[in-house]
């Protein structure tokens, strides 16, 4: 029984990693700029930054508040292609891999993995907007997935 439940625990943090690692390979995030190490060189303690140090230290920021706001426009695609992916999964668990317990039981938490580390990704992004609507996307899985396998199978069984 211990070893059932470790294969679909297993079976479930593949899976998330395989869909992360996925989107990862085929969408790269964007670089972050590289802080200008002959700025920190280049000053002397109790010295003010001279023109260049200066120079280089706002192209660093600019460069910084770029970075960032790619960032969260990533982390939002992200979140998207996450939330669909872990709905195919979700679908597929529920439907087309109902024989063999231990597998559809796998599928279905790695789907599950893989809806919260969207919903993490999601979290990560600019807008309070889209934070709730990921949110309530999660939430509506949650219930959806939850009537679909635990209550309707106890409602077949009732009527048979």
């Amino acid at each position: 029984m211990l070893i059932k439940f470790i294969y679909t625990l297993f079976l479930a943090l593949l899976i998330a990693l395989f869909v992360g690692l996925g989107i990862e390979s085929f969408y790269q995030a964007p670089k972050a700029p590289e802080y200008p190490m002959n700025t920190i060189m280049g000053k002397q303690p109790g010295c003010e930054p001279n023109v260049e140090q200066q120079k280089l230290e706002k192209e660093y920021t600019l460069l910084q508040e770029k970075y960032t706001k790619e960032l969260k426009t990533y982390n939002k695609n992200v979140s998207i292609v996450l939330l669909i992916v872990a709905i195919v999964i979700l679908v597929l668990s529920l439907t087309f891999m109902t024989k063999i317990k231990m597998i559809s039981d796998g599928i279905l938490l790695g789907g599950v993995f893989t809806t919260a580390y969207g919903i993490i990704r999601g979290i990560m992004s600019d807008s309070s907007q889209f934070r709730f609507l990921i949110v309530t996307v999660g939430l509506i899985i949650a219930l959806v997935l939850g009537y679909m396998k635990f209550i309707r199978p106890k409602e077949e069984n009732l009527l048979n």
